[in-house]
Formats: structure tokens, sequence, C-alpha cells
């Protein structure tokens, strides 16, 4: 390509980027942010988000701070949330279990589980996913530093999940930290469950320790101690904070014990 064209095509890419990252999206996100009042804030769907954990078998808990950023994000008009893993990992990093999502609010017939042979078709999937209009949110489990999940990919990935207006979460493990398109990077924990109402000696609701470490939207160092609720996520960092109340509804209808029973768990 000619250097004038190649500067021309730079210029218009450029444009396209800030284009895109002036969408309302991201307008409603800030706002909801500065109206969080030391909060953890329900961000609108267009957002690209890094969950970092430090072991691969974290990755779990980082799936569910994934899964209670994307339900509120369900609508009448989006109704599906996609979970991509790679085919063979479920082995080790387990599958989602139905009736722990019914139990949490999370209708299990939302979620579809799509599993990939390889990181290109992964990849691949989640442009596809979160350029239509009828998903909330994609969750893909990138896992440690994936060779084939470079900046060039995740830029591709943000730009159309912005024009779609579709949340991307990537699950993501280890301590290198690659660069990323990404709008928000967080490190996450899990952190011991919060007390029963009842049985204080029992496990209560999942807890975790959150920290951003990168991010146009909020400041850098901020960190919580998230409480899932019935009601969203709850700070429950500070002194007389409340945490879950109640011991959650009962199990609307019968529901399979996994939600991919029909699934190998080791292929």
């Amino acid at each position: 390509m000619p250097p004038a064209d190649r500067q021309q095509h730079l210029a218009a890419l450029r444009a396209t980027i800030a284009d895109i990252e002036r969408k309302p999206a991201l307008a409603e996100a800030r706002a909801q942010v500065e109206s969080a009042m030391g909060g953890f804030p329900q961000l609108q769907g267009g957002l690209v988000q890094e969950i970092f954990t430090d072991r691969s078998h974290q990755i779990g808990a980082g799936l569910g701070f994934a899964l209670a950023q994307a339900r509120p994000l369900l609508t009448g008009r989006r109704e599906a949330v996609l979970h991509l893993q790679l085919a063979g990992e479920s082995a080790s990093a387990g599958l989602p279990y139905a009736p722990g999502l019914e139990s949490s609010g999370f209708a299990s017939d939302r979620l579809i589980l799509v599993r990939p042979a390889d990181m290109a078709e992964l990849l691949w999937a989640a442009e596809e996913a979160v350029s239509c209009r009828a998903v909330a949110a994609v969750i893909a489990e990138i896992g440690g530093n994936a060779r084939r999940f470079d900046f060039t990919a995740s830029r591709r990935l943000s730009l159309r999940a912005s024009a779609a207006g579709c949340s991307l979460f990537l699950l993501r493990a280890g301590p290198a930290r690659p660069a990323s398109a990404a709008h928000l990077r967080w490190h996450l924990l899990p952190a011991p469950s919060g007390p029963r109402p009842y049985d204080a000696r029992a496990p209560g609701a999942p807890r975790w320790q959150l920290r951003l470490e990168r991010g146009t939207l909020l400041r850098q160092e901020s960190g919580w101690l998230l409480d899932w609720t019935d009601h969203g996520l709850a700070d429950v960092s500070f002194p007389g904070a409340a945490g879950r109340k109640g011991d959650g509804a009962a199990l609307p209808r019968p529901v399979p014990a996994a939600l991919a029973d029909r699934l190998s768990q080791t292929a």
C-alpha cells in the first residue's frame, strides 16, 4: 500500500474508533459510574471487560462475576448470553451448573454453551456473537496469554461490541497483562462467602475481591468487595454494608443437574 493511501486508511480508522467511543452506551456508563455513590455500578451494554484471575482454576469465579453483570442486560429483545469455552477444557475448568444459576436469579435457559475446537474458532464465534442483536453478552474463556489473542484480535472484538451494543467479558488467567483494547480490566479473586442469616457457620452468598487495573470509565486503584444479592452486585467493603438478604428463592421448576448434561465432560 502506498504511503499516502496508508495514511488515509489510518486516518479513517482513527475517525471510526473516535466515533465508536462517543457511542451513547459509553456516555451512559460514565454517568452511572459517577452516580454510583461508592457502590458498584451496573454498566450498560457495548463494553469489553477483561477479568483476570491469578490462576486458571479461579476462572469459575470470573464466570460468576461476568454472569452477575450480564443478568440485568437480558431483555425481551436480547434474550441470550453466550459462554464460549474451548472443547476439552470443561474437564478442568468445569461447566455452568443450572440449579446454581437458577438459585442466583439467572435463568439457565438464557445461557447458551459454545465449545469451539481451537482459539481461532473461539475468536470467530465471539465476533459473530457480539454482532447479533439478540445476544445480550458474550463470555469468552481466553485463559492464559493465548498466542492467537493479540491486540489486533481484541480491537476487532471491541469495535464490533461497541457498534452492536453487546457486552463482551474476556476471562483470563495468570500474572501477565498483555496489551488489549478492552475498556476495563479487572483483577478478581474469590473471597470468603458472606454470612447466612440463620447459621453463621454455613456458607452464604458468593463474594469477590475486585480491583480495577485499567479503564477509561472508572478511577484507577478502585476496589470493591462484592456480594451477589437477589438484586444484583452489592458493595460490602465498607462497615455496615448490607450483604445478601434471605436464603434466595426456590427453584421455579425442575432443572437438569448440569446445564450441559448431554455434553461429554472430557471431550
